[in-house]
């Protein structure tokens, strides 16, 4: 399986740069570059990537997309004056040339094919190309948004062409429309392209009709365009990671990618004079971590906008350190998307139902009258006015980095196992070896009678438990596994122990029938999710207490990502648990791989502290659940997928319909 993380960066591409006046473009300068480079060498990131060699692309893969006349136009910018520079850029929209321009592009874009051939080969599991001049909005014939070769664009057709590839996913989240690529790929129906960007009502550039949520494709392409258009700034972290939630990640599991790029624009994030929006540089993180879980994990990063620097470094090293498999902190803000978000969330699904099977049942309309038709189009207008200060937002993020960035811990993975029942383990996995003290054992036993306690191997497993979950909390291990003669009693006792231990939030989900319920207050500090066969008669949700009546056959493929997407991590962001425990029971109601799915994405919450308490009896499981907890697994292990039945999804509606007040990134639409 392939391992590392590549990195593409070459100093020469900032030699380039505005040879006058222009406020338009002023702000593409080659200080973004260095400066992404130099957050990278501080948090020693550099040095832990693979640092792949640059390259010029070719006059061949150029044109892959562009047209050679468009070719010709650039080429010749290499002996032009600055007035025959200006006078050439003033041709295009947003756009300038420099004597090295063509040089950088080539640059910029050939680093990006070098990073895909590196993912595509198993050089490297995944990358991220720091390249200048970015691309998205660059057209067959024109240069356009400080863009001059489609660098993603040209990916996807060199990916297709090369590697043979029937399926990529393009996810764009710069601020800005990228045009430029849906343009290219709007009737091909091999490329799934994503955008989300400020819209306004096309009051914003690039003020295209073709940038709204009905603008999904053309002839045999036609739903393969997705288009979400804010219109209000001020977009937070739950407003991007609820799109993902109920847009992209749906659908992108339907069209079973086989390689992802992203065409990675961090003019969305805090503080950029462009984006105005609010989302802080850990929810880069989390994005990313959530699109690792495709095309069996081949992501390609590749850099667009972002334009105010220190938000622009602090993002892009976000990024960084989830491709290369860090610990992801917890999501910082209220996970409340806003109604304006909601609505251009439920105007996509209406406008995308007629061609994903995962939206087809939930039959939604689309928003008539938006709200802000009405309102003024800043959304979060206090929080935002702090950040419209270039100083400020250094003084924010000097802070904020500080609050939600730590060590990582000395061992990613432990296990208690008994050496009756041996595993596969990787060679970096910690087999726990040390128990807690009689006493804090014997304190377990008088609160749940059990003869298993008369047990000298479960005495054992549960001291050594103890332990593991006591390194957990205090971060000396990042997460583990635990096999007992019975996972449903030793969960219990494991939620109990982790609230004796002062974490505020703890969620706990139990996977099939378990024998030993824990006890669970209405005061939040633990949120109990039963994912079981039947629901006892009478039984009602709670907001601390959620019961989801889902099974899955026998069959390979399973509906079980449309539940995960839906609802489990919705809930489970809208809770942001400190702590996670999963259990599994007897007449497990989702398969392998579904439990697999769920404790990988399950990471990107609650620093990664999550401990998965299995059978003994469940070897095959739990070797899969470890290569899940210590980021050895791929998306091969995970899937297929198939869409979910009517009455299966009639029936998750009404759970969503009676908790979403309680839970608000459960919502997908307005009310």
């Amino acid at each position: 399986m392939a391992s590392g993380t590549g990195l593409i960066y070459d100093q020469e591409m900032m030699n380039y740069k505005l040879l006058w006046d222009d406020p338009e473009c002023a702000i593409e300068v080659p200080e973004r570059l260095s400066a992404s480079y130099e957050r990278l060498l501080h948090y020693d990131l550099v040095k832990r990537c693979v640092q792949l060699p640059i390259r010029e692309a070719s006059e061949e893969e150029i044109t892959l997309v562009h047209s050679n006349d468009y070719l010709e136009v650039v080429k010749s910018t290499q002996t032009m004056n600055e007035e025959e520079l200006k006078k050439t850029s003033q041709k295009y929209i947003a756009a300038y040339f420099h004597q090295n321009s063509y040089r950088c592009a080539k640059l910029s874009l050939g680093g990006t094919l070098r990073l895909v051939d590196a993912v595509m080969s198993g050089e490297v599991r995944n990358g991220m190309a720091l390249i200048r001049p970015p691309g998205h909005h660059s057209q067959r014939a024109e240069s356009n948004g400080f863009c001059i070769f489609n660098n993603v664009a040209v990916a996807a057709e060199y990916a297709k062409k090369r590697y043979n590839l029937q399926r990529i996913l393009i996810v764009d989240w710069d601020v800005h429309h990228g045009q430029g690529i849906q343009f290219i790929f709007e009737d091909d129906p091999s490329v799934l392209y994503f955008s989300w960007h400020r819209y306004e009502h096309k009051t914003f550039w690039p003020n295209l009709r073709e940038s709204d949520y009905d603008a999904v494709g053309t002839g045999k392409g036609t739903g393969f365009t997705i288009n979400l258009p804010w219109n209000k700034t001020g977009m937070r972290n739950a407003d991007y990671v609820a799109a993902f939630f109920h847009v992209l990640l749906p659908l992108a599991f339907e069209f079973d990618p086989e390689l992802v790029l992203v065409s990675s624009g961090y003019d969305s994030g805090v503080g950029d004079p462009e984006g105005r929006m609010c989302a802080t540089p850990e929810c880069f993180s989390h994005l990313t971590h959530l699109l690792m879980h495709l095309a069996s994990g081949k992501l390609c990063v590749v850099l667009e906008g972002g334009y105010h620097l220190r938000s622009l470094a602090e993002s892009v090293a976000m990024t960084v350190r989830t491709l290369l498999g860090d610990q992801l902190p917890i999501l910082s803000g209220e996970m409340v998307p806003c109604h304006s978000a909601l609505e251009s969330m439920q105007n996509v699904r209406a406008a995308q139902t007629p061609y994903w099977k995962c939206l087809s049942h939930e039959g939604t309309k689309p928003v008539s009258d938006p709200s802000t038709m009405h309102q003024p189009t800043d959304d979060h207008a206090g929080a935002q006015q702090e950040f419209l200060d270039a100083a400020a937002v250094n003084d924010f993020l000097e802070t904020h980095m500080k609050q939600i960035l730590h060590p990582s811990p000395p061992v990613r993975t432990a296990a208690v196992v008994s050496e009756a029942h041996a595993l596969v383990l990787p060679e970096s996995m910690q087999v726990e070896k040390r128990a807690a003290a009689q006493e804090e054992i014997h304190h377990y036993s008088s609160c749940f009678h059990s003869e298993l306690f008369q047990d000298e191997n479960f005495i054992c497993s549960l001291g050594k438990m103890l332990t593991l979950l006591k390194e957990l909390v205090n971060k000396q291990i990042a997460n583990g596994i635990m096999l007992s003669s019975d996972a449903s009693l030793s969960a219990a006792i494991a939620l109990q122990h982790v609230r004796s231990l002062g974490l505020p939030r703890v969620l706990y989900i139990a996977v099939g029938n378990l024998d030993t319920k824990p006890v669970v207050d209405n005061d939040g500090k633990t949120l109990l999710l039963d994912i079981c066969s039947d629901l006892p008669a009478g039984y009602t949700n709670s907001k601390y207490q959620v019961s989801l009546k889902w099974n899955e056959g026998p069959g390979e493929s399973s509906s079980f990502v449309y539940v995960l997407l839906r609802f489990i991590l919705p809930l489970a962001y809208s809770y942001q648990p400190h702590f996670i425990i999963v259990a599994a029971g007897r007449n497990r109601t989702i398969g392998m791989k579904d439990m697999c799915l769920l404790t990988s994405m399950l990471q990107g919450l609650a620093q990664g502290r999550v401990v998965v308490i299995l059978s003994e009896m469940e070897t095959k499981l739990a070797e899969a659940v470890v290569s899940c907890l210590a980021g050895c697994s791929t998306a091969k292990e995970f899937g297929p997928y198939r869409s979910p039945s009517q009455e299966s999804v009639c029936y998750l509606l009404e759970e969503i319909n009676s908790l979403q007040k309680e839970w608000n990134m459960l919502q997908a639409c307005v009310d």
